[in-house]
């Protein structure tokens, strides 16, 4: 089997798995997208294939990019401060889980706040991340987490003469972890 092959075999159950995590019926997604109940049950059981006018308004209702709904993996990005994000799932919708690698910084950067839709939770790996929000600053070492609106200004960074490695969670839709049990000693107790 070819690794296109693979992706599509998967593709049903990655279109019902984003449904499913929009809390959504398929009569529902049907009504949202125009297409019919049973050309999207079609889709979601393997008895149709999918064409691009049936993805396209499927990937917008989802919240996912064509890449996830089709199982392509997304390649790690480099960008030209020399910020890497290496994307950790492909799961359509809901929360997507990034590895960004934060190269030393040149001096002292200025930070250039912006804010955007969703919620994030960032966990320092190695080094240590510089992060204001709003009129805030924070300074997290290795083991430390913050957790945030997006919709609040915001920036991050590397501070000191290392790299920086932050694993970070990403609602897009304001989607936040939870925590369902905390240990308080070694037995819990």
């Amino acid at each position: 089997m070819t690794d296109t092959t693979d992706r599509r075999a998967g593709l049903g159950e990655r279109l019902r798995t984003a449904r499913r995590a929009k809390h959504l019926t398929l009569t529902e997604a049907a009504a949202e997208t125009g297409i019919s109940v049973s050309t999207l049950s079609r889709l979601e059981n393997g008895g149709r294939r999918a064409t691009l006018e049936l993805l396209l308004p499927l990937a917008d209702l989802y919240g996912a990019s064509l890449d996830e709904l089709v199982g392509r993996a997304t390649p790690p990005r480099k960008y030209p401060d020399g910020r890497v994000i290496v994307p950790l799932t492909n799961a359509p919708g809901g929360l997507r889980a990034y590895k960004m690698l934060l190269p030393p910084p040149d001096g002292e950067a200025v930070p250039q706040l912006r804010t955007h839709e969703g919620w994030e939770w960032m966990y320092v790996l190695s080094g240590r991340l510089r992060a204001v929000l709003d009129d805030h600053e924070l300074l997290l070492v290795p083991g430390e987490a913050m957790e945030f609106d997006t919709h609040v200004p915001h920036w991050f960074g590397p501070a000191g003469p290392r790299a920086t490695e932050v694993l970070t969670l990403f609602g897009p839709q304001g989607e936040r972890v939870h925590v369902r049990a905390r240990s308080r000693g070694r037995w819990g107790g």
